[in-house]
């Protein structure tokens, strides 16, 4: 695994040993960054059930100013560290070891990205996706990672479903929250 472009481009990240991860491929990755690309400069992103870290790494390599990561596995923290030191981004980085929608009812607002990539079929995204909402910006993007099989409610309070992408057995669903110029 490695980082597809931006100021680490080519950098290899270590990733948790075992199937209880499943780190995002690289054409899954390309999809999402391809998403967001306009998006990312300067922004605040948060990565819940982060793994290694890697779409955290990708959005700071790409010119996002900060990341906040969250993963309650103490070995998916440390291999976190471990990749975003390695990378050169400790200073615009937040990496935290607890639950991730106990981590959402505490977070401060002001978020533009968030990338949701929890294990599959344990109702997570539907648990974080109301908690996640009222800490996000106009204009901000959710980017969920899923099994192909679930198909997820068109509207979340204020986030909205941008698009749907399915890559074999991976579905992507896009939610943004509209601007105020964009609501009708």
């Amino acid at each position: 695994m490695r980082v597809i472009t931006g100021s680490c481009r080519g950098k290899k990240l270590k990733t948790l040993e075992g199937t209880d991860t499943r780190p995002t491929s690289d054409m899954v990755k390309e999809a999402v960054f391809s998403i967001i690309q306009f998006e990312l400069p300067e922004a605040n992103v948060l990565d819940l059930f982060a793994g290694s870290g890697q779409l955290g790494i990708e959005a700071l390599s790409r010119g996002a100013k900060h990341c906040v990561f969250v993963d309650k596995n103490p070995e998916a923290v440390k291999i976190v560290r471990e990749n975003v030191s390695d990378c050169g981004f400790v200073k615009q980085s937040r990496i935290l070891g607890m639950d991730s929608p106990e981590y959402l009812k505490t977070a401060k607002s002001g978020l533009d990205i968030a990338f949701v990539d929890p294990p599959y079929r344990m109702g997570l995204i539907e648990k974080v996706l109301p908690l996640l909402e009222g800490k996000l910006n106009e204009g901000a993007f959710v980017i969920c990672e899923h099994e192909r099989e679930l198909t997820l409610p068109d509207e979340f309070g204020r986030l909205t479903l941008h698009k749907r992408y399915r890559y074999g057995k991976i579905a992507l669903t896009v939610y943004k929250i509209p601007m105020k110029d964009e609501e009708e």
